[in-house]
């Protein structure tokens, strides 16, 4: 209990600012619904829970006063698993390409807006991350680390934009999940897209990364 009272405490700001911007998101997502009498976007509201979870465990985990090298290995491990699902909002785009072009700008708006979040959480997840591992190693292995951890949620991403993995199939498939990595690895040459969609998505996030840390600093 005191533990959630201390987090609520030192990040109301982030969850009170967090809270508003989602609240707007479903709003607009709402009205978008009563306007068409499609629930076409619904699937986002889905997305952005999972968005939500590397935020949570992260949130968690800065607030935590002692967390072992072993069990911090654990929630790490869960949390690379869960995290591309943040970025992964703003491939939801693509969806726009259907969209009636009477309500365009609206879809733009939900979806923009839905991404946003996500992107958000993304950053103040992966800046707690940064934060807790300079706790425990050295801050020029945590920054490789990081930049590591950036150009793989772009790979994540594309693992489920493009092959449609979920990030449970981890345990429900893994052989089918394990044989189309490695066969991307080890084939670059056939899978060409997939390494420039990591690339360029890596360097997306990488410099919006740095952006969000330079604005982030009081």
């Amino acid at each position: 209990m005191n533990t959630i009272k201390s987090l609520v405490f030192h990040r109301f700001k982030i969850f009170s600012l967090l809270s508003i911007s989602m609240a707007l998101t479903i709003v607009l997502l709402m009205i978008r619904i009563k306007l068409t009498h499609s629930f076409f976007y619904l699937f986002l509201v889905w997305n952005l829970f999972l968005a939500v979870i590397p935020f949570a465990i992260t949130t968690y985990l800065a607030n935590t006063p002692k967390i072992n090298k072993i069990g911090l290995a654990l929630w790490f491990g869960v949390w690379l698993l869960f995290l591309p699902n943040a970025p992964y909002i703003i491939t939801d785009l693509l969806h726009l390409k259907i969209s009636s072009n009477h309500f365009l700008w609206l879809d733009v708006l939900v979806v923009c807006s839905f991404a946003l979040n996500g992107l958000l959480m993304f950053f103040l997840s992966l800046l707690d991350m940064e934060t807790i591992l300079n706790k425990h190693i050295k801050s020029k292995k945590t920054n490789l680390i990081v930049l590591c951890i950036l150009f793989l949620s772009g790979f994540g991403v594309y693992l489920g934009r493009f092959l449609r993995y979920n990030s449970w199939e981890i345990l429900q498939s893994p052989t089918s999940l394990f044989n189309d990595i490695f066969s991307i690895i080890l084939y670059p040459n056939q899978h060409a897209e997939a390494w420039l969609f990591t690339l360029l998505f890596g360097v997306f996030l990488s410099i919006g990364y740095w952006m969000f840390k330079v604005l982030h600093k009081p």
